[in-house]
């Protein structure tokens, strides 16, 4: 598991199960679940797919949120995703 930024502690986490979808479903259920999160709120996605790696760390990136946790264990990839504000 890899912490990438562990400076805050968020209090709002949804769970987002993309276990078995193929690329770009992953990525298209975080973004759903990210619309009607406030700013600060996390979600953590968990998802098979290998694509899954590059789309979240380019999407936190081009979207102005911050990767808070990622993990690659067992073929699984855990994602923790702290909503940014607007850029």
């Amino acid at each position: 598991m890899t912490k990438i930024d562990s400076s805050s502690s968020p209090s709002t986490r949804v769970l987002v199960d993309a276990r078995e979808l193929r690329c770009p479903m992953p990525l298209l259920r975080a973004k759903q679940a990210m619309r009607d999160l406030a700013v600060g709120a996390c979600i953590e996605v968990r998802a098979t797919d290998a694509g899954s790696v590059r789309d979240f760390h380019a999407y936190v990136t081009l979207a102005n949120h911050r990767m808070l946790e990622f993990s690659d264990r067992d073929n699984e990839y855990l994602y923790v995703i702290e909503k940014g504000g607007a850029v």
